[in-house]
């Protein structure tokens, strides 16, 4: 019915257009004696047709020629209908298209083509989709243009599955090696998360352009693949390509995932010499990248210095100094852009909601919740998560669960993670097991729930009931995330696992802990057994503690560099207590400072105290 109502108002319009024309003595834009010519030649006129519609500056414009070529007999000249198309097109004047199409008797693969586009240009995937079916339907030419536009309605539908047959129809034309499909293809895969297909193609590209190498670059970081996002740039400069902007802040935002430092340094020394300008993105993604790196001070020196800072920008130093533990700073901050009139956004709420709840700042971070709606921002999942971190982790659980009953938006896993994390460290197994259930719901193919929730009953003494989680994810395939432990030494990064004995100073580095664990004892170190979640022995388990991967990173950070050297690590998981004991007496008995960055947060070890105040 829209259609038709569509199609009843062009007519309209064409009418009123006609008996304009007749009573005028001038057409619009097409010369006087275009009539004349006419007869004799129908080239002239198509090309004067063309230069007309190509000269329009809207879509009334386009509606006058429209009518005009109606009117004089032109509309079947498929020259002229392709750019009358092609103009609606571009003024996404969408369903002007869409009628004038279905009146054109005759059509090529230009018109299909046309229609693909400009329905991907409204942001109308369906549409799009469809009509490209119905291309292939009646075997039509494809070319290097059709094939990425409906490539990329894949990838903003994340829709791999009509991806992957739109790849199929690739292959089948001859057209999947074309340069354009092919990059379109590894973005669409690349998009939708699936790296190896993106990677396979990606490799076998007769030739790749920036862009591509920018999309895997990308890639790699957000699929949670870091390291490979710093080896494909190395490729990359090696292959004598040069990055532009967007190209940096993509392997700026892969290291600042990555955490070493030694890196985040060599890259910023190149982009010095690049001399690439520090605008807002760049800027504000190296601010992101020194702090996630665990230099808080490179981070604000850049903010200093950048010459123009938008919310996203003050954002990112707030949020920096959330996980590093500083909140007052982040406060302060957040008062300096205040002060500026700088209105806040929903990113600049969810780094300061943050940064309380990382420093148990519960009545700071309330009152900050409350005034959300004071900048007319509505709170979403994001923010009523950091609620629930922040009530969860006071040990205001009946609170956080209150909330959570309460709230209007949908919850999501992040949200019930933080509940369940917030029910282990304050050893609530009923109010777990109802976070559980929810998560299991959501992801029941996430294996780090299943360990939270088999963690809590092994802290509270009930194997039987590990028993039944540990059954339950060997029956659904699933495996524990591997615990992995970086250091920087020599400027390379050293990785340990649990019970590491494949480094080539494996002896020396359980020497080393031996004679460390010997003194910080001696200290008043007594290990905590109760972060061995195993039904063993209590001897069985102090032999366990001393293996994890954080505690042989720091051993062998000892012997490898000189005395008095900050150490740098980096866990991808949550340290466990144990080892935060550990590493605070480390830092009194050796008088080293050490920076730790876990999966939460950093944790700065000085003089026998943490930066987290043990509130983690």
């Amino acid at each position: 019915m829209l259609n038709n109502l569509r199609g009843r108002f062009l007519q309209f319009t064409r009418n009123i257009t006609k008996v304009r024309f007749a009573t005028c003595s001038a057409s619009y834009t097409v010369s006087d004696d275009f009539h004349e010519q006419s007869s004799s030649s129908s080239v002239s006129p198509a090309r004067d047709y063309i230069s007309a519609i190509l000269s329009c500056k809207n879509v009334l414009d386009i509606g006058k020629i429209h009518a005009q070529v109606i009117i004089n007999g032109f509309l079947q000249e498929l020259t002229i209908a392709n750019k009358l198309l092609y103009i609606y097109a571009q003024y996404r004047a969408i369903a002007d298209a869409e009628t004038l199409f279905e009146e054109m008797s005759v059509k090529d693969s230009m018109s299909w083509s046309v229609m693909v586009g400009g329905f991907a240009k409204t942001g109308d995937f369906f549409n799009c989709l469809r009509v490209f079916s119905q291309i292939v339907r009646l075997s039509l030419s494809l070319d290097n243009y059709t094939l990425p536009i409906v490539i990329r309605a894949c990838r903003e539908k994340k829709d791999v599955v009509v991806g992957r047959l739109i790849h199929e129809v690739a292959l089948r034309s001859g057209m999947d090696m074309d340069f354009y499909v092919c990059a379109a293809l590894v973005d669409m895969y690349a998009k939708c998360g699936m790296i190896d297909d993106a990677c396979k193609l990606f490799d076998g590209m007769p030739k790749r352009d920036l862009v591509t190498w920018t999309v895997m670059i990308g890639a790699y970081a957000g699929s949670g693949r870091p390291d490979e996002s710093w080896v494909l740039f190395e490729r990359m400069r090696n292959e004598g390509i040069v990055p532009d902007r967007v190209a940096i802040v993509a392997i700026v935002n892969a290291c600042a995932k990555l955490g070493d430092l030694h890196n985040a340094v060599m890259l910023h020394d190149y982009i010095r010499l690049l001399n690439v300008p520090f605008g807002v993105m760049l800027g504000t993604a190296l601010i992101d990248m020194h702090a996630k790196c665990g230099n808080l001070d490179a981070a604000r020196e850049i903010f200093d210095t950048m010459k123009e800072r938008n919310v996203i920008s003050w954002s990112s130093m707030i949020a920096a100094y959330g996980y590093h533990g500083k909140a007052t700073k982040a406060l302060e901050l957040f008062q300096m852009m205040l002060d500026r009139r700088l209105s806040p956004n929903d990113i600049t709420f969810v780094s300061l909601l943050n940064a309380c709840s990382h420093a148990g700042l519960v009545e700071e971070g309330l009152k900050i919740f409350d005034s959300m709606l004071m900048y007319g921002i509505r709170p979403n999942v994001k923010h009523y998560t950091c609620m629930i971190d922040l009530l969860g982790r006071a040990g205001r659980l009946d609170e956080a669960s209150k909330m959570i009953e309460t709230m209007s938006v949908e919850k999501d896993e992040t949200l019930w993670g933080s509940f369940l994390g917030a029910c282990r460290i304050h050893k609530n197994v009923e109010m777990a097991e109802k976070a559980a259930i929810s998560l299991l719901e959501l992801q029941p193919q996430n294996p780090g729930h299943y360990i939270l929730l088999s963690n809590i009953y092994a802290n509270d003494g009930k194997w039987e009931e590990v028993a039944k989680i540990r059954n339950l994810m060997n029956q659904r395939g699933l495996k524990k995330f591997p615990g992995y432990t970086w250091i920087e030494a020599d400027n390379t990064t050293h990785k340990f696992k649990v019970g590491d004995r494949t480094h080539p100073k494996s002896t020396e580095i359980y020497e080393s802990l031996k004679n460390l664990t010997e003194k910080l004892e001696k200290a008043g170190y007594v290990p905590d057994t109760n972060f061995v979640l195993h039904d063993v022995d209590e001897e069985v388990k102090v032999g366990m503690l001393s293996l994890h991967s954080e505690k042989l990173a720091l051993a062998f950070g000892l012997i490898s560099t000189p005395e008095g050297c900050l150490l740098r690590i980096t866990k991808n998981l949550r340290v466990c207590g144990d080892c935060h004991s550990f590493f605070k007496f480390a830092s009194l008995v050796t008088r080293r400072e050490v920076i730790v960055r876990d999966a939460n947060r950093f944790h700065c070890f000085k003089e026998g105290s943490c930066s987290c105040g043990d509130y983690w």
